[in-house]
């Protein structure tokens, strides 16, 4: 007999108490938080102080020191110059760190230049736009469709006198900064042979997904509801 044949509903008290009967320990939850510390996004406004808060929690805890966090002052740098918008100054920082990297993977080197371009549109630097449009990404383009696709919608804004309320102003907006800076640290995590998404991340993922499967086969069981306080609901 399947689970979903055996069981129509569980309850909530009935959820609660297997949830309480396991354990885990709290070296287990040390690591799970020292994991997304390294890993995560830290973002704009949050980075400052955001390695010396990871070291403290890594000694409170007890976390041996060889817990990668060798390259997240770099990353933090990083990040900073993009949400800076300064794209030049992290590219250099970039190539300090992994001379490869950008050669390797081409699609961020682009993203990367063509966030170069967005500032200098958001600059209103209408000549220096297009010139560095030409001299470093025409022929991006010509070799690519999606890069051209991307390319045009990131000059169409030159066609309008308020840019931010085009059809493309979300390419202005702080949260492509973010994009950007996130593909980025991913992908150094990964030339790092280090996990790109923190493992929280991905267990919030897998119990997203569990419910849905539950969901779709019309099991009634305790709903979390708010992942970020862990509520859970009554079934229904």
């Amino acid at each position: 007999m399947s689970f979903t044949e055996k069981h129509e509903e569980i309850s909530k008290q009935e959820w609660m108490d297997r949830l309480n009967s396991l354990h885990i320990s709290r070296a287990d939850m040390n690591r799970l938080i020292m994991n997304y510390l390294v890993t995560g996004e830290f973002s704009s406004g949050s980075s400052e102080g955001f390695k010396e808060a990871a070291e403290k929690f890594r000694v409170e805890a007890g976390i041996p020191m060889n817990m990668d966090t060798e390259s997240l002052d770099e990353r933090i740098k990083i990040r900073d110059a993009i949400q800076k918008g300064e794209i030049e100054e992290a590219m250099a920082l970039v190539n300090n760190l992994h001379p490869e990297l950008l050669d390797d993977n081409r699609y961020l080197y682009f993203h990367l230049q063509q966030q170069h371009l967005i500032e200098l549109i958001r600059k209103k630097d209408v000549e220096g736009a297009l010139q560095y449009a030409q001299t470093h990404l025409a022929e991006r383009g010509e070799e690519n469709a999606d890069v051209l696709n991307e390319l045009e919608k990131t000059l169409a804004l030159l066609a309008f006198e308020n840019p931010e309320d085009s059809p493309f102003g979300e390419l202005l907006h702080p949260s492509q900064r973010q994009k950007v800076a996130s593909e980025l640290n991913s992908a150094i995590l990964e030339v790092e042979n280090r996990e790109s998404t923190p493992k929280l991340a991905n267990m919030l993922k897998l119990l997203l997904w569990a419910q849905h499967e539950l969901d779709q086969k019309k099991v009634k069981y305790p709903h979390m509801t708010d992942l970020a306080k862990g509520e859970i609901e009554d079934p229904k």
